[in-house]
């Protein structure tokens, strides 16, 4: 081989080399400026704040959405939004069985918190993507309750509500303990 060729090879390498750190400095570029995009902004929105009252937990959600009718044991709440029904935002809370009734006791998976709300308490925030619908949903456990808030909406829409629905999350309040 000459060295010509080699230094051919050698300039060929070096540059598919730097294109290819170029590229993956793009996409994380673009990775970290979705997270933080500009687009959303609440003060933008007109709020109200549900409030449940058996379990105590509340957050804010436009004033434009529509509750669907609570189920009888109050545990939570369903809103709608009034441009697409299959934008939903919910809540709910339960008791845990205690650890003596539960039957699958040693089967214990344990999610480190991952998220914070603006109360300082800590949660597991959870995104999901499907192929027809997308999620986000927000877990936080206080004592035997566990709280749940989810975002939902069609996947082809998630990137419309995903700062929306982080916004909320973040609002999301539980009881202190």
């Amino acid at each position: 081989m000459s060295t010509a060729t080699v230094k051919a090879c050698s300039l060929g390498r070096n540059i598919y080399l730097n294109v290819h750190s170029f590229g993956r400095a793009i996409a994380l570029f673009m990775m970290l400026w979705g997270c933080t995009a500009p687009g959303f902004n609440a003060s933008n929105l007109t709020w109200k704040t549900y409030l449940n009252t058996r379990y105590n937990f509340e957050f804010p959600y436009p004033s434009n959405w529509n509750a669907l009718p609570p189920p009888e044991n109050n545990d939570g709440i369903v809103f709608v939004s009034p441009q697409d029904e299959s934008v939903k935002i919910r809540s709910w809370a339960g008791n845990q069985l205690p650890a003596s009734l539960n039957p699958d006791q040693n089967a214990k998976i344990t999610v480190n918190p991952n998220f914070q709300n603006a109360q300082g308490i800590s949660g597991v925030l959870v995104v999901e993507v499907g192929q027809k619908e997308s999620s986000m949903t927000l877990t936080i456990t206080q004592g035997q309750i566990k709280y749940y808030w989810r975002g939902q909406s069609q996947s082809q829409d998630f990137t419309d509500y995903y700062h929306l629905f982080y916004y909320i999350a973040q609002q999301y309040k539980v009881p202190k303990q």
